[in-house]
């Protein structure tokens, strides 16, 4: 299919291919139980996961694919998937997943390098639509994701994704895994949404505090904290955080202390800081 579709994988959107099967069924036993679940797929490519995912008893599989060669072979997929493969030809950060999604669905994917943390955070947004998602970054990502305080990895990522989920490393797979292989080692990690966010917070106000905290992370937090519009010292005082603190000491709960705070100070936030 890949020769008949000419399908060559282009840098530019961030693919690497992945076709050993005997991986790619590996990263389907990660996500758990599919059974009449909806699986969202993005970056399909040429279908290599696609295929091990309508091989399960999952009723309906979305495949969002913007190469167009790519949207072809899946086209042929689909025609032969008893209606349970729908192929969407659009950018996966531009879509609308409510639009797709009926109800809930889980995430599996191989995600294109150059876009994975934004889809995160994108998805992050809409923890009850999305409430497990099984993905691929390369190992220094997922290292961030994982990573507990009062390590060099820890950072806001850590802080993010361990707020509203449970997060798990599974395992590595080495450049050679894909076509063409990648300069780096690649790792699958499984996101389990929490029943409750591990403490409360406004997520946009919890964004900014840990934006602006690891943005000078070698500062004290009395310094690094001054770019948010508030009085840092009524802040760290009203959360009940040492000034002298550094970022990177701090709890998931410290920072979600943080941003209850800030939010009080100045009011609910309505944009994220990037």
């Amino acid at each position: 299919m890949i020769a008949r579709h000419g399908i060559r994988a282009t840098k530019s959107l961030g693919q690497h291919f992945l076709l050993d099967r005997n991986l790619i069924q590996k990263i389907v036993r990660e996500a758990g139980a599919l059974e009449n679940s909806t699986v969202l797929e993005i970056g399909a490519g040429p279908g290599g996961l696609t295929r091990e995912l309508l091989a399960t008893s999952a009723r309906t599989v979305i495949a969002v694919e913007r190469d167009r060669r790519c949207i072809a072979a899946l086209n042929e997929l689909a025609q032969v998937s008893s209606g349970r493969l729908v192929v969407v030809e659009a950018d996966a950060l531009k879509i609308d997943e409510a639009k797709l999604i009926s109800g809930s669905a889980k995430v599996v994917a191989n995600l294109p390098y150059n876009i994975a943390t934004e889809l995160f955070f994108k998805w992050q947004e809409r923890p009850r639509l999305l409430r497990g998602l099984t993905l691929m970054f390369q190992k220094e990502v997922a290292e961030r994701f994982t990573a507990s305080p009062r390590s060099k990895a820890y950072g806001r990522l850590s802080v993010m994704a361990q707020w509203r989920y449970e997060v798990r490393r599974a395992f590595d797979l080495p450049p050679e895994a894909f076509v063409p292989p990648p300069k780096v080692t690649s790792t699958v990690i499984q996101f389990t949404l929490r029943a409750e966010p591990l403490a409360a917070a406004d997520p946009i106000a919890l964004r900014q505090v840990v934006a602006a905290a690891f943005g000078q992370r070698r500062k004290m937090l009395r310094g690094s904290l001054r770019s948010l519009p508030c009085d840092t010292g009524a802040l760290l005082d009203d959360a009940g955080i040492i000034g002298e603190a550094r970022a990177e000491e701090l709890e998931i709960s410290d920072f979600c202390a943080l941003a209850r705070s800030f939010a009080n100070l100045v009011g609910k936030p309505t944009k994220p800081l990037h």
